[in-house]
């Protein structure tokens, strides 16, 4: 009897679903576009097990097409729930393959608002499987700590610490509690430097600092590690730091002292409402 019970509501939800979200998610008017993802969304998240599935999933997918910022953030918001949840993520392979690249592409939407979710859904789809995401897509992510929009900056500057920086070799605590230039923070300088000098942006140190501020504090104010690094011998096996690397982290030093005593992001950087391309 339970189980005719369940059949029952599922059958009257799969009605309700064919005969008014099948229709209105393409409504005329925005905010009723909007209502349909965010609640196939909660669908999705509740009853994982009848509604997570790609004869749903599909709608989310299309309409991160829409014209309207505000149904594009709809759809972000409502993917971010299920990606959140590592028990489903299963269920999201397909999709995830299949819908990627536009995500990927809305980390440059002419919203700012729908930039920011979607590099912060990027970073979630990155914690549930690495293997997703190529080297392309993750560098297209990148460059965007270099925005002049604080928030998408902010965003990829997680992006940025969670794929390169978050990882640490040496769980031991004694190694854990070395400090300077044979501290775990040492390799994860040198990879700031290298990401750097690769970026390719070299007067644009403030702005790599500033996206990273907020998530790897500990590590841009261990300045004991910086100075070690500058001014002590390599250790055995170590390769030294080059001419123009020990010049870049000098300059990186220098943006993270002043930021921590400046506690305001660089010139240049703000939180205006557009970019100029979707």
């Amino acid at each position: 009897q339970l189980q005719e019970n369940q059949d029952e509501i599922e059958n009257m939800m799969n009605a309700i679903f064919k005969g008014v979200f099948v229709h209105r998610y393409r409504d005329a008017i925005a905010e009723i576009r909007a209502i349909c993802i965010e609640e196939i969304g909660i669908w999705m998240k509740m009853y994982s097990d009848a509604f997570l599935n790609d004869s749903y999933l599909k709608y989310v997918g299309w309409t991160m097409h829409d014209k309207q910022g505000e149904v594009r953030l709809k759809c972000l918001t409502a993917l971010q729930g299920l990606y959140y949840n590592k028990e489903l993520n299963s269920k999201l392979e397909l999709f995830t393959s299949r819908f990627k690249d536009r995500i990927v592409s809305m980390t440059l939407d002419k919203e700012y608002d729908v930039a920011v979710q979607a590099i912060k859904l990027l970073t979630l789809v990155l914690q549930s499987s690495e293997e997703v995401l190529t080297a392309e897509d993750c560098e297209n992510v990148y460059h965007l700590v270099y925005s002049a929009h604080r928030p998408v900056a902010v965003a990829a500057g997680e992006f940025l610490y969670k794929k390169l920086f978050s990882r640490r070799d040496a769980e031991d605590d004694g190694i854990l509690k070395r400090r300077g230039r044979q501290s775990p923070n040492a390799n994860l300088v040198k990879t700031l430097v290298f990401f750097f000098l690769e970026s390719e942006l070299h007067e644009h140190a403030a702005y790599l600092v500033d996206s990273m501020w907020d998530c790897a504090t500990d590590l841009l104010k261990d300045w004991e590690c910086m100075n070690s690094l500058l001014l002590e011998e390599p250790l055995n096996g170590e390769e030294p730091l080059t001419d123009r690397q020990e010049s870049a982290l000098i300059e990186i030093m220098l943006c993270t002292i002043r930021q921590a005593a400046e506690c305001h992001p660089p010139v240049g950087r703000g939180t205006g409402k557009r970019v100029g391309s979707r």
